[in-house]
Order: structure tokens, then C-alpha cells, then sequence
């Protein structure tokens, strides 16, 4: 059961969609510092978040949740203490990246048709897109926020489209977000040391 919490533009906010968009932005926006405590608020944004896109049977957005949950316990083990020391990735590691976006998609999309979920096209895109996108940022590549800025537009008008605007607000703030990770992380890759 859902409580509403404020509304806004004739929609009512939960408290479980207000906690949930607060925290991943909290998690989001330390993510482009590079800094580790990024991952607790994207495991707790990501259950919290699990629960609501699962009540809306956005099935792809809801398993992506568990995605998240487990990169942040990777992204928490791997990153040093001192955070993230971006990379980037070669030209066949791009390309790659690509296809497995572009082939899972294809796979996803059709499967969330059968079971009936409530979006199929745009929430695959959005499962595949971020899991590409949270594997190369858990291995702290920048190009990890090129990926983001795709998904977080595709988010933005899938949620609008759904008449979840609260949270489409939130993935527009989260464009914004990840142009300024891919600013600060190529910045970062660029500036870092090269080994001889």
C-alpha cells in the first residue's frame, strides 16, 4: 500500500517514490565524484525502488533493481577507499559494449511482450542499457556515463509516458547528472598517469 506524501501537477507522490528518487540522487550525484560511498545509496535507492516499479509492473525496471543491488556490493568491494580512479575502453571493448546492448534488447523486449508487462520496448532498453552501463561504471569506465545519458532520456519519457512524472523528473535531473559524470571521469581518465 502506497501513502501519498505530497502531490504535485495532479500526481500524488508516495512516500516510497519520494524516499526512493531521494536517495538515487544522493547515489547518482556522488557517483560522478568517483566517490565509494556512492554504493549504499544505490543499493537502498534500488530496493526501495524494486518495490515501486514492481506495484507499476514495469517488470524490467523492477528486476534491474536486483541488478543495481548487486553492483553496489561489487561497486563497494572493488572501488578503493579513496573511490574511483576512471578508465577507459578500447575501441573493441566500445564496440562490444554496443552489440550486447543492442542484442539483449532485442531478446528482452519480445519476452516482456509475452508476459504482459507494461512497457516492453523502452523497458528493456532501460534493463540492458543500465546493466551495461553499471557494469562498466563497477569497473570505472567513463564511458559508463555516455551509456546513462542515453537510458536516463529513454527513462524520462517512458516514466512521463506512464504518468509517473515525479520520477520522470528525476531521470531528466539524472541526464543532467550523467553529463556531468562523463564530463569529470574523461577529465579524470585523461589527466591520470600513463603507464610506461
Amino acid at each position: 500500500m502506497s501513502y501519498t506524501l505530497f502531490t504535485v501537477w495532479n500526481y500524488q507522490v508516495s512516500i516510497l517514490e519520494f524516499v526512493a528518487s531521494v536517495t538515487s540522487l544522493i547515489g547518482v550525484w556522488l557517483g560522478t565524484t568517483g566517490k565509494r560511498i556512492t554504493w549504499p545509496f544505490w543499493g537502498l535507492s534500488s530496493a526501495l525502488y524494486g518495490v515501486f516499479f514492481y506495484q507499476a509492473n514495469l517488470i524490467a525496471s523492477a528486476g534491474l533493481q536486483l541488478v543495481f543491488i548487486a553492483a553496489a556490493t561489487s561497486g563497494w568491494k572493488g572501488w578503493a577507499p579513496t573511490g574511483a580512479k576512471p578508465g577507459k575502453l578500447v575501441l573493441r571493448s566500445r564496440i562490444y559494449a554496443v552489440l550486447w546492448i543492442l542484442g539483449l534488447w532485442l531478446v528482452l523486449a519480445p519476452f516482456l511482450s509475452r508476459i504482459g508487462a507494461a512497457a516492453t520496448v523502452v523497458d528493456s532498453f532501460l534493463f540492458v542499457g543500465s546493466l551495461i552501463a553499471q557494469i562498466l561504471m563497477v569497473l570505472e569506465k567513463y564511458e559508463s556515463w555516455v551509456i546513462w545519458v542515453v537510458v536516463d532520456l529513454a527513462g524520462t519519457a517512458l516514466y512521463f509516458h506512464q504518468g509517473y512524472y515525479f520520477t520522470s523528473f528525476l531521470y531528466a535531473i539524472f541526464t543532467l547528472i550523467a553529463l556531468q559524470g562523463w564530463r569529470r571521469w574523461y577529465a579524470d581518465q585523461r589527466s591520470a598517469p600513463r603507464p610506461i
